[in-house]
């Protein structure tokens, strides 16, 4: 029988790992899977960037999801559809308290949900949170690589050039920073009794006005900064050491 295939990640069954590890740049989707041994790129689809290999003898995968929630819903259900049931969101956010600089890393435990693709699922008053186990192995991960972490709510916003009033309202009520796919991806992972959660290195400061916007040629901001790039070789090294904390700790159970 043909391998059937999801119609905008081009894989099947068979060709992801359970764990998989979900980020919006397709590069970094490369830059996680050279942590993988056997790594190899499964697809490559309308931007959809997928690879496949190990972690200490565990198949997990590495897929990109693009901006924003409606192409990371895409992603998250046909992952699903083939086998995926844990996923760890590996990306960038802009923070939204004076405490939180640029270089910092986030991990998420709930998110805002202030975007319209998660609406199509459920209603507003439902909430978003991060599975536990997840969000607990990735804090774990992170005291392992001693690395300084601020955990909390985040905002999930459909606009990059959005309101600055509504970040404003949620700086308010604690919330640590806005990103654009969190929302979704928790929600999603919550209906079909999945398991999700994120970890995100900051990149701006949008409420001082530090910007992940304009700049020259030989300017290193946003993502380009070395402090972004250091946090982002951080997270991804926390992420892949949370699905072997997890694996250890299945493996003690049983």
């Amino acid at each position: 029988m043909k391998k059937r295939l999801q119609p905008h990640i081009m894989c099947g069954v068979g060709d992801v790992g359970k764990y998989v590890l979900i980020s919006g740049d397709p590069k970094r989707i490369e830059k996680i899977a050279s942590l993988f041994s056997e790594a190899e790129k499964v697809a490559d689809y309308r931007g959809f960037v997928t690879y496949s290999g190990e972690l200490e003898g565990t198949k997990v995968s590495a897929c990109s999801t693009g901006i924003g929630c409606p192409s990371a819903a895409i992603v998250v259900e046909e992952l699903a559809n083939i086998g995926a049931d844990t996923f760890i969101r590996v990306g960038t956010t802009g923070s939204l308290q004076p405490d939180i600089d640029i270089g910092d890393i986030i991990i998420a435990n709930a998110a805002v949900r202030c975007d319209g693709a998660s609406r199509s699922y459920v209603p507003a008053a439902f909430p978003a949170v991060a599975d536990c186990t997840v969000t607990q192995a990735l804090l774990a991960a992170a005291r392992k690589h001693k690395q300084v972490i601020h955990s909390g709510t985040v905002l999930t916003s459909d606009a990059f050039y959005g309101d600055m009033g509504t970040m404003k309202k949620w700086s308010k009520f604690n919330v640590l920073s806005v990103e654009m796919e969190c929302s979704v991806i928790f929600t999603l992972a919550m209906l079909k009794k999945l398991r999700a959660a994120a970890i995100l290195a900051v990149d701006s400061c949008p409420l001082i006005g530090i910007q992940k916007g304009e700049f020259e040629p030989n300017e290193k901001r946003g993502e380009l900064d070395e402090r972004v790039q250091k946090a982002i070789r951080e997270e991804i090294r926390i992420a892949t050491e949370a699905v072997s904390v997890m694996e250890k700790e299945k493996k003690n159970k049983n």
